[in-house]
């Protein structure tokens, strides 16, 4: 009777091993589960940010006329031409020009260059309008151009604004 009893200790100390062997790894899976989700938490996080770079304002039309001005942003006093005015004609002449101070997306300097697509939320009409400038009506200031390219059904003109809808784009240069 005495032999079984060693046998069973030694058994149940084979058992306890493997248990804490397998707890371990358990463990390590959750660390792993709770890593991944964490990332793929980042992900969305980052995703949604990107896409929250836009937003419905209130646009109005500025003459700048570029066309007139030879894309020249000295010429137009733009508050970008500090750092844009030298850009190749071809940069400068790509897309029509629009002042930004809309409530989402970069300000100030760090605006200057981008491009956005504006849809008229009223027709649907769309258009790419690079950053040029600064303003003060909380949306766009478009160059009268863009403007009038957007105000399809003329109701931008009769109300003196339009109501746009922008996001911050890829300008492909």
């Amino acid at each position: 009777m005495g032999v079984p009893a060693p046998m069973k200790v030694i058994s149940a100390s084979k058992s306890n091993s493997t248990t804490s062997g397998k707890l371990i790894k358990l463990k390590n899976i959750s660390l792993m589960m709770a890593k991944l989700t964490l990332c793929a938490l980042s992900l969305v996080c980052v995703l949604a940010f990107a896409s929250a770079q836009s937003a419905i304002v209130t646009s109005t039309y500025h003459l700048y006329q570029p066309e007139q001005h030879n894309w020249d942003l000295l010429a137009v006093s733009a508050y970008c031409a500090t750092w844009d005015a030298n850009q190749p004609l071809s940069w400068r002449s790509k897309y029509g020009w629009t002042a930004f101070c809309g409530p989402v997306g970069p300000q100030g300097e760090a605006a200057c260059g981008k491009c956005l697509r504006v849809t008229n939320t009223r027709t649907g009409a769309q258009q790419i309008a690079r950053i040029v400038d600064q303003c003060n009506n909380g949306g766009l200031d478009l160059d009268v151009s863009v403007f009038q390219s957007l105000d399809s059904d003329g109701s931008g003109n009769a109300e003196g604004h339009l109501i746009v809808h922008y996001d911050f784009v890829d300008c492909a240069d």
